[in-house]
């Protein structure tokens, strides 16, 4: 049991083999019951006067049980901490969505990942309740069995995502790259990203060194010149940058990228709690907006947290959209190239629908906010 536990906080630092990084999900269903344990309230201390100790021992025991009870009435959802300065990094910083979770009977918390695969290996194993990736994670996810739920779209963000080379690297195009070592966290969007520009270029991902590495690995192979190329996002780009570390060869701006982000949960999670689900999009397209239209205050906001300067952060944040979109039959359409694109390559082991994760225009309807339907 304890190995079992092991086993899955190995997981949440990014300590994942390359087997495991696509197939644990199939297997990590038993992790559930062995991740969480309850807590039992300590018993109220009184030091009343031997004259009060009965009326004071009846309000203690009283006091006791209603703790107790909130204690056990009380549930947790997990929503991932952002870790790309994105709106929903806000969304944690300004609290409102903790208070109004509260409101409904939830307690809030914030577990960190190394990047999305990790996070829905969590997500199947009852250890994350809302996950934030880009389009590859949740197709992995569906091939291994996850009974995956994706619940909003989230723009693209394509210049927040780039292909870094050493500040003295000769290697000046992507044509360059060909024979080259080049890190990326397998599943992610640095993965397909990369593999759409080796495309354009005639190239095959087979024509170059694929270095499957999480971000914190990868970074520490980079910055040791151990690879020759990192596809990755913010903030590891610009921090790479400002250290002159390395450079930007080209990043998912210009039409490379053009696929969504998603947030996800799992299919019992959506069925029993969509009070829940629906408030914190609402409070997420609520920090969406503000950040679009606060470019220094969510510097200034976020600043203490990531150690960049506020100037640095509104540059970085440039490269945001900050938008939730509608999940519409061309938002599908073009998930479903994603899944046929990791088959085709022999990624994935069998072909995945992806329409199976997604809901019905009506049950979209019941938690995505209003401003955002009307996108449509």
């Amino acid at each position: 049991m304890q190995g079992l536990k092991h086993k899955f906080e190995s997981w949440k630092r990014g300590n994942i083999t390359r087997r495991s990084a696509l197939f644990a999900l199939g297997y990590s269903l038993a992790l559930s019951t062995t991740l969480f344990s309850c807590s039992t309230p300590d018993k109220t201390k009184t030091s009343q006067k031997q004259g009060d100790s009965a009326s004071s021992n009846t309000a203690t025991t009283a006091n006791t049980t209603n703790t107790a009870s909130n204690s056990s009435s009380q549930k947790v959802i997990r929503i991932v901490r952002s870790k790309q300065l994105t709106a929903l990094a806000v969304v944690e910083k300004q609290g409102k969505l903790e208070k109004r979770l509260a409101d409904l009977g939830y307690k809030l918390e914030w577990p960190e990942f190394a990047a999305g695969p990790q996070q829905l290996e969590a997500l199947n194993a009852n250890g994350l309740d809302i996950a934030s990736t880009a389009e590859s994670p949740p197709v992995f996810a569906q091939a291994a069995g996850t009974p995956l739920v994706y619940l909003a779209a989230n723009s693209s963000d394509g210049q927040a995502v780039s292909l870094l080379v050493p500040n003295n690297s000769t290697i000046k195009s992507v044509k360059d790259l060909k024979g080259k070592k080049v890190a990326f966290q397998k599943a992610s969007i640095g993965h397909y990203l990369l593999v759409r520009a080796l495309e354009k270029e005639g190239l095959k991902l087979s024509d170059v060194q694929s270095v499957f590495l999480p971000p914190p690995d990868a970074n520490a192979a980079f910055s040791q010149g151990k690879v020759d190329a990192w596809f990755i996002w913010e903030p590891f780009v610009t921090r790479n940058v400002q250290k002159k570390v390395g450079r930007v060869l080209i990043d998912g701006g210009n039409g490379l990228r053009d696929t969504n982000n998603f947030y996800s949960t799992n299919r019992k999670f959506y069925q029993e709690n969509p009070e829940a689900i629906k408030a914190f999009l609402d409070e997420l397209q609520k920090a969406q907006i503000w950040s679009k239209q606060n470019p220094k205050e969510i510097a200034e906001l976020l600043a203490p947290v990531t150690q960049l300067d506020v100037p640095t952060l509104e540059a970085m944040h440039s490269k945001y959209d900050f938008a939730l979109e509608p999940i519409t039959d061309k938002t599908i359409a073009k998930q479903q190239q994603v899944a046929d694109k990791w088959y085709s390559l022999g990624l994935i082991p069998k072909k995945v629908d992806v329409k199976e994760g997604f809901l019905t225009p009506e049950e979209y309807a019941k938690i995505t906010p209003q401003d955002v339907l009307a996108k449509q």
